[in-house]
């Protein structure tokens, strides 16, 4: 780590050794630019697919079907394989105009320095204090995140018999977990009048024997040293009562954007994204942003052709899979390629 860190000046810095990260940094390692650094906090690097232990992973990248962690491994040995340099346990604290950003390692704390940094930070799911439901606080209620986490990383088991809240495609991701773990949801909540993912999900619970229980949503959670039971009401404001030992808390993504909300970088507050350009460049023009951090309004998230500039938000959409953000990560690395280059085409939103 100390040796990764010796150098303090790079051509790019990339914020995120997740799909988006890693494929971005491969692009540029290709087209001919070396100093390149890779920044994670976490102690291991492939992002979210590391503790999804269930296919479909791999397809676009490597034309084979695979599991999140095989599929991680592979992203992540291909690049050591390029020789790029991934900091792990390495924390960015604070992003600076000019390209400078502080950031924390079991070495200490130190700044660097880049002529472009790219945040690739991802996006996480809403946790239960986030979503405003009242009621006890006891152990077993997480997000699908943690469950895979727990599940396939570290060999735990919080519950049995929860409740899952939420009909996203990581809805059926969460199920999947479930099913691996022996554990048996008793039922799964959507508040609207239909799923969001409306294929395969109602034939996924059916196959799962998980009830779907639509226009119903959780007022309280009720247990001391666990979760005994959470009270439910149906669109018409009937209220009952349905025992489990855990509450699953899936999707409502939003943008792991908090470097870009403490610095002078533009955030647009209704996704929570940066404001970015049409070429991925945020308001500072020497930052970038891509992959899952940006939720944008449909056919806006990668235009191939730039329209005078956007930004994030308005109409936020659903979480993209792994092999989208993947692609995401090389599209914005040609950019910064030309962008280096001195051949990217000005926007409205830097002049």
């Amino acid at each position: 780590m100390a040796e990764i860190l010796r150098n303090k000046d790079y051509d790019v810095i990339i914020i995120g050794a997740g799909p988006a990260g890693l494929s971005a940094a491969m692009t540029l390692k290709t087209a001919g630019i070396d100093s390149i650094l890779v920044v994670d906090r976490e102690s291991e690097a492939g992002g979210a697919p590391r503790h999804c232990g269930h296919p479909p992973f791999g397809m676009h990248e490597f034309r084979r079907l695979m599991s999140g962690p095989t599929y991680a491994k592979l992203l992540v040995e291909t690049a050591h394989a390029k020789n790029i340099n991934i900091a792990l346990k390495t924390t960015v604290t604070n992003l600076e105009p000019g390209g400078i950003i502080s950031v924390s390692s079991p070495e200490g704390l130190t700044k660097l320095t880049a002529k472009r940094i790219l945040i690739a930070t991802g996006t996480r799911e809403t946790p239960r204090a986030a979503r405003l439901v009242s009621g006890d606080r006891p152990p077993g209620i997480c997000t699908t995140g943690t469950l895979q986490s727990m599940y396939y990383l570290k060999k735990m088991i919080p519950f049995r018999h929860p409740v899952v809240v939420g009909t996203e495609i990581v809805s059926f991701s969460a199920l999947s977990t479930c099913r691996k773990a022996g554990i048996k949801p008793v039922a799964m909540l959507e508040e609207n009048q239909r799923p969001t993912l409306r294929w395969p999900l109602y034939h996924a619970t059916r196959i799962f024997g998980v009830p779907l229980l639509l226009q119903t949503r959780i007022v309280k959670i009720i247990g001391s040293t666990r979760v005994n039971a959470v009270k439910i009401a149906d669109g018409s404001g009937n209220i009952r009562e349905i025992a489990c030992d855990g509450v699953l808390f899936t999707g409502q993504f939003t943008p792991e954007s908090t470097l870009a909300r403490m610095s002078h970088l533009g955030l647009d507050y209704t996704s929570n994204s940066p404001i970015v350009d049409p070429f991925g460049r945020c308001t500072d023009p020497i930052y970038y942003a891509t992959g899952n951090v940006l939720q944008h309004p449909a056919g806006d998230k990668a235009p191939t052709k730039p329209p005078i500039y956007y930004k994030a938000g308005n109409l936020p959409q659903p979480v993209d899979v792994a092999g989208k953000c993947w692609q995401e990560g090389q599209t914005t690395a040609k950019w910064i390629i030309q962008d280096l280059a001195g051949t990217l085409p000005a926007s409205k939103m830097h002049q």
